[in-house]
């Protein structure tokens, strides 16, 4: 006990010499919270409708990871990190969202996507679909289809369609895009490669074709270059690597058929930074960007040369979509910082999260508050927790000044799960000479696992812009599609641009039996084993 006391006392000590002598007088405090009540109540709901919607999804981006970006994107720019403010921090409505999917108490990113756009709540590796569909089953798809915002928004004009679009670090037929526009009993399906015998013959389709006939979008920039091409067709980029050549057994060129499909418009597919550069928003009608052959390179691995950031990417769709006087929809995804957790390096995710800051700070500069709605959330958040007791200032990516009872430090961020559990006779890896900051470094795991699972906790949902008071409190994560479709007028509920507050009649037809006592009785024990024994064993 007296030993705890004596590393209590010296915690203290040090961190009382590491304050800022300003942070030590109580005035700086109080000054610092009067500012920011006055801001609050000098602050008016804006009512408008939204011509607009930007929505950031932020993929894994949980609290500990949205806390932990926010330290390291300070400590990039030399600051002690913890007073930084992230974009995300000014947005002036927070409320939380509820992730679980209908068969699982913890979801994937295809159950949160169709829940935040799609405005349902479906099964675990299912996009598009409602909960009547069943993970990897074809038959079960048909007539359980359900739309995204994206569709809402693009079918809501009379005479001039709402422009739309897609961007991501993921490839573009990625669960979070894919739900945008597709409909697919199974996440997998990215192109008929991926599809089984029986699923083609029952009459599915897979994601990428569905991109090109379900939805006109303007703007689609990621990666996933492989899954539009034919079986064996060499990649521009890497034309020796055989895992990066075309995948598609029916032998069509998905990207020759888009560019056929827009004759009349101005129409680009550009594949590198150089042809991406010289798009010219003003002129460009339609611009398909498809970076990689799969997903984008980590924002820390990026060839800057060959592949724009973020930043640019999310610039040069805005600049294209706010041409039409009708408004836009955009997604932007930061769908990395979930492929860096998974894998259990820290450092990659918060890069990917730091990364999307900055493309929110674009999207707010380009764009006007009064007329555009911006969202930012997460779909689901990871095992990630944030320990010990650093010193303030510390690196967010450094260990614990006090050491565990092994007599061993450990590093602040850790992993419930994940590849980082390891054990040597019993007894874990000593990081004293370890640099647990580097890009590559997979931190410590609780519990061994290929691949760090997803974790059920509520996410963040913050928004700003027209009727971003609507995002407060705690909401099933369903909710988000619809207050963005009521706030910019798209989609079945268009009572806030007619000026009515009558609600809307309810739907209360159900296709399968026991809805009535809650719809969990829907399920048969058999089809719920079914759907669990169809799970992926890694979910990405």
């Amino acid at each position: 006990m007296e030993s705890k006391l004596v590393a209590l006392f010296l915690l203290l000590a040090f961190s009382s010499c590491s304050a800022k002598v300003q942070e030590e007088n109580p005035e700086f405090w109080r000054s610092q919270a009067r500012v920011t009540l006055q801001s609050v109540l000098d602050r008016k709901l804006n009512t408008n409708v939204a011509k607009n919607i930007l929505f950031f999804l932020g993929d894994g981006m949980g609290i500990t990871t949205y806390t932990a970006a926010r330290i390291l994107k300070g400590q990039l720019q030399n600051q002690t990190g913890e007073e930084t403010v992230m974009t995300m921090d000014t947005f002036p409505n927070v409320g939380l969202a509820k992730t679980y999917s209908v068969d699982f108490q913890i979801a994937d990113s295809a159950a949160t996507a169709t829940a935040y756009l799609c405005g349902v709540k479906t099964n675990l590796n299912t996009i598009g679909v409602s909960a009547a569909a069943r993970n990897g089953a074809c038959k079960t798809q048909r007539g359980n289809e359900v739309t995204s915002i994206l569709k809402w928004a693009k079918d809501a004009g009379a005479t001039i369609e709402t422009s739309v679009g897609i961007v991501t670090t993921t490839r573009v037929q990625h669960a979070t895009p894919a739900t945008s526009y597709a409909h697919s009993a199974s996440r997998k399906w990215y192109s008929d490669a991926e599809m089984p015998e029986a699923a083609k013959k029952d009459g599915c389709t897979d994601i990428a074709s569905q991109m090109l006939k379900n939805t006109d979008i303007d703007v689609i920039i990621g990666g996933g270059r492989k899954y539009m091409t034919p079986r064996g067709t060499k990649d521009p980029e890497y034309p020796a690597d055989f895992s990066s050549r075309g995948k598609r057994k029916d032998g069509r060129n998905l990207i020759d058929e888009w560019q056929k499909m827009k004759i009349g418009k101005v129409a680009r597919y550009v594949w590198n930074q150089t042809d991406f550069s010289a798009v010219d928003p003003e002129t460009t009608d339609y611009l398909m960007a498809l970076f990689e052959p799969g997903d984008l390179r980590f924002e820390v691995e990026r060839d800057p040369k060959m592949d724009p950031s973020i930043v640019e990417t999310t610039e040069k769709a805005i600049r294209i979509l706010q041409k039409n006087p009708k408004g836009f929809f955009l997604l932007v995804e930061g769908g990395r910082i979930d492929q860096a957790h998974h894998a259990g390096r820290a450092s990659m995710a918060l890069h990917e999260a730091v990364a999307l800051d900055y493309a929110i700070a674009k999207g707010l500069e380009l764009t006007n508050e009064e007329e555009t709605l911006t969202v930012v959330m997460a779909d689901h958040s990871h095992p990630f927790t944030f320990n010990g007791y650093p010193f303030r200032g510390q690196s967010i990516l450094g260990k614990s000044p006090l050491w565990a009872q092994d007599m061993l430090p450990y590093t602040t961020l850790m992993y419930g799960n994940g590849p980082g559990h390891k054990l040597t006779n019993g007894k874990r890896p000593d990081l004293r000479n370890v640099d647990t900051k580097t890009k590559d470094y997979v931190q410590m795991a609780a519990v061994p696992t290929e691949s760090a699972t997803h974790s059920g906790e509520d996410v963040a949902v913050l928004a700003r812009g027209p009727m971003a008071h609507l995002f407060q409190g705690v909401q099933e994560q369903n909710y988000i599609a619809h207050a963005m479709a009521y706030a910019a007028c798209v989609g079945a509920d268009l009572r806030h641009c007619q000026a009515q507050t009558v609600a809307p009649a309810l739907q209360t037809a159900f296709t399968h039996a026991g809805n009535s006592a809650g719809g969990v009785q829907g399920f048969t024990m058999l089809s719920c084993l079914l759907s669990a024994l169809m799970v992926d064993l890694v979910l990405m």
